[in-house]
């Protein structure tokens, strides 16, 4: 049985970024259907806002691709699709409910804490791969999913004080 080469780090920097990548492209496609889900005005404006911001995200990351001398590509990311998943049945079940907007709430920040996490160690590994040129764009990325998760925060107490009112 032949022994294989241990992969090293910028195998494992590279399989994260397709991984990203794909998660990205994947929130593409689910924040218009949050947005058009979300009853508060402010809630919807977020998420239509944050689809701006993520169609960059993509952009970055084909930078940083191009920088590193590899092609643009995703990888299926099976943690974002449990993720959206779960955001998509809180929209199916919660449809009707007043707590609608509190569940969305919570579903986009599990995905803006699974990208936090994800930045912030490729922004570490570039660092130490010397991939100085991409550090600002992985940092840029990372700013961004930070204040949004702020922001998310920040509506959460509108929605969950909706929420409980309806309920009692």
């Amino acid at each position: 049985m032949a022994t294989s080469e241990p992969k090293a780090l910028d195998e494992l920097f590279h399989d994260m970024l397709k991984d990203v990548y794909y998660a990205e492209k994947q929130i593409l496609k689910a924040l218009p259907k949050m947005a058009k889900a979300a009853r508060s005005p402010e809630l919807k404006k977020a998420f239509e806002t944050h689809r701006t911001e993520t169609e960059g995200h993509v952009e970055r990351l084909s930078e940083v691709f191009e920088a590193i001398g590899k092609a643009p590509r995703g990888k299926t990311c099976d943690a974002i699709l449990g993720i959206l998943d779960e955001g998509k049945a809180v929209m199916e079940d919660y449809a009707d409910s007043a707590a609608l907007d509190a569940g969305l709430v919570a579903s986009a920040q599990a995905v803006e804490h699974y990208e936090m996490t994800r930045y912030g160690t490729l922004k570490s590994w570039a660092q130490q791969l010397g991939h100085k040129e991409v550090v600002p764009l992985l940092d840029a990325t990372l700013a961004e999913e930070t204040k949004t998760d702020k922001l998310l925060t920040q509506l959460s107490g509108p929605a969950n004080s909706a929420a409980v009112a309806k309920a009692a």
